[in-house]
């Protein structure tokens, strides 16, 4: 069930997100408090916005807004809501979103056409290795999407490499939706318990949370250390709660797939202006066809790049990179500017690390400190700072302080009670 919009002319996109937008708008502007707060204080005319460049004129929404004002986001009676969800909440406070029986429907929607972008069909069998409850959007929308699908769906959970290989020799899947990290644990349990993992049934990993591939769609480090190990074939996503929507790759892997039925996209810099294409900027999105808490102009934090030249898999839509970094978690360390998804990049595929956390501090002259706790799963016959910063210098140019500490006491920090995410990194600068 591909969509026929993604196939068509750059130019039939933009006219059908502007006829889109024009009745978000106007679902806006009858239903939401909030909306119709900032149209009216910052004396807005919503006819007078025809064209996605006209989203310019309009304000931003910030996570602080979601915070402070979450109930006047809501554009529906509660008794309409069948669902509620909240956001990770690893860098802030999470945000409560609420879902209607429509909202559940269009994310069953979003998920089916991202699993069919990657080559999912009807009567494939996925394993579920992400958590359905904590109020977590990500995994009920994966079992929505595959239901929709016509796919069978085996709802295993996170973590429990034994349990997971248990499942996939017992039912047989050949797709699992995993956080790439978490492969390598299955590869080693695999080869310690000798389990012939390249002949199982798993043919697709579908990854989340984690990118696998460099800005120039090459494979990262972890997309290799996977691809070197396991002759699978490999999809990442990106998605988040308050997007409801997910950028998934095809066969490709040349960057997620916009659905421009179901969102918005803008790239902005520090001042919020649109950056000229081909440039870094920050995600900014309108949700389409939210009932419930519909966005406008909301501000992600993510930077990425968009790229518009046709897809092989003849799609012309927009296709988004892998996330580069948080706008608020940049570094500048030593004169180099660092995002934290490449330290992780280079910690996940070190064999001898059990955990580490990253710790990011202000000195007295207001420049950025960096400093890496690390847990060790074995004690190698070498110096293990020295070789650990020599594969930084190698990497980003620059090595950061390392400390080596007990792996239980940083799983204390990385893996809190309450946190459906580890915990990677602790920024203790003055914002």
């Amino acid at each position: 069930m591909y969509p026929k919009i993604e196939y068509t002319s750059k130019s039939e996109i933009t006219h059908f997100q502007e006829e889109k937008l024009k009745i978000a708008l106007q679902y806006l502007q009858a239903n939401s408090p909030f909306y119709k707060r900032m149209f009216l204080q910052h004396n807005i005319d919503i006819q007078k916005i025809k064209t996605i460049n006209d989203l310019q004129q309009l304000p931003f929404t910030n996570k602080s807004d979601l915070q402070h004002y979450n109930e006047s986001f809501l554009c529906v009676p509660k008794e309409k809501i069948i669902d509620y969800i909240t956001t990770s909440g690893t860098l802030s406070d999470p945000v409560t979103f609420a879902m209607t029986e429509a909202d559940l429907e269009r994310l069953a929607y979003n998920e089916q056409i991202s699993f069919e972008c990657a080559g999912a069909k009807k009567g494939d069998i996925f394993q579920l290795m992400t958590t359905m409850d904590k109020r977590f959007m990500a995994g009920l929308a994966y079992f929505l999407g595959i239901r929709k699908l016509g796919a069978s769906i085996i709802r295993v959970g996170n973590g429990i490499a034994e349990l997971q290989w248990d499942t996939i020799q017992r039912i047989k899947p050949n797709v699992a939706i995993v956080v790439p990290s978490f492969i390598l644990k299955l590869i080693k349990y695999a080869e310690e318990n000798g389990i012939d993992y390249q002949s199982s049934s798993i043919k697709k990993l579908v990854c989340i949370g984690e990118n696998l591939r460099e800005p120039d769609f090459s494979l990262n480090l972890l997309g290799q250390s996977i691809k070197e190990k396991w002759d699978v074939e490999l999809y990442s996503t990106y998605a988040s709660t308050e997007m409801a929507t997910t950028f998934t790759e095809c066969e490709y892997g040349c960057g997620g797939h916009h659905h421009p039925e179901l969102i918005i996209c803008e790239l902005v810099d520090e001042k919020g202006d649109v950056v000229p294409e081909g440039e870094m900027g920050e995600l900014t999105i309108t949700t389409l066809g939210v009932e419930g808490m519909p966005l406008l102009r909301f501000r992600t934090g993510d930077l990425a790049k968009f790229y518009y030249e046709p897809c092989r898999c003849g799609r012309n839509t927009m296709r988004i990179s892998p996330i580069i970094g948080r706008l608020n978690q940049m570094i500048k360390y030593k004169g180099t500017t660092l995002y934290p998804p490449a330290i992780f990049d280079l910690l996940d595929n070190v064999s001898y690390l059990e955990n580490y956390l990253v710790e990011v501090t202000e000195n007295e002259c207001g420049n950025d400190d960096l400093i890496i706790k690390i847990g060790l799963r074995e004690y190698p016959d070498f110096d293990v700072v020295k070789e650990l910063k020599d594969r930084f210098r190698a990497r980003i140019r620059v090595a950061p302080d390392i400390v080596i500490c007990p792996a239980s006491q940083i799983r204390t920090v990385t893996m809190p009670e309450m946190s459906r995410k580890p915990i990677k990194l602790i920024d203790k600068r003055r914002k």
